[in-house]
């Protein structure tokens, strides 16, 4: 199963710093998805696409989490030359996550 079977996601960015949400469809699923989507699978998961820290905060009232990835966005909107340099892919790259 992957993660967007469970979840959505949004996306947002300051800088070179990429702020990610994944919010259960369902409030049942909230345990599941705060017990396998740690910081550990998620920077496996992006890989290279981060170059620093992955930090995650559990929002359990909203059913998500959130994480907040330094340096994963080619130094930011203005100095990268990526075609999303905004980020925006990462959330649907995160919902291909194997739960």
């Amino acid at each position: 199963m992957k993660l967007r079977d469970l979840a959505h996601s949004r996306t947002g960015d300051k800088g070179n710093t990429s702020n990610i949400s994944v919010i259960a469809y369902r409030a049942e699923d909230y345990a599941l998805l705060e017990a396998t989507v740690t910081v550990e699978r998620v920077r496996q998961h992006l890989g290279a696409l981060v170059q620093g820290e992955v930090v995650r905060y559990a929002l359990p009232g909203l059913g998500a989490l959130n994480f907040v990835l330094t340096r994963a966005l080619g130094g930011g909107v203005t100095r990268s030359l990526a075609l999303d340099a905004h980020g925006k892919c990462l959330s649907s790259a995160i919902l291909d996550l194997d739960i």
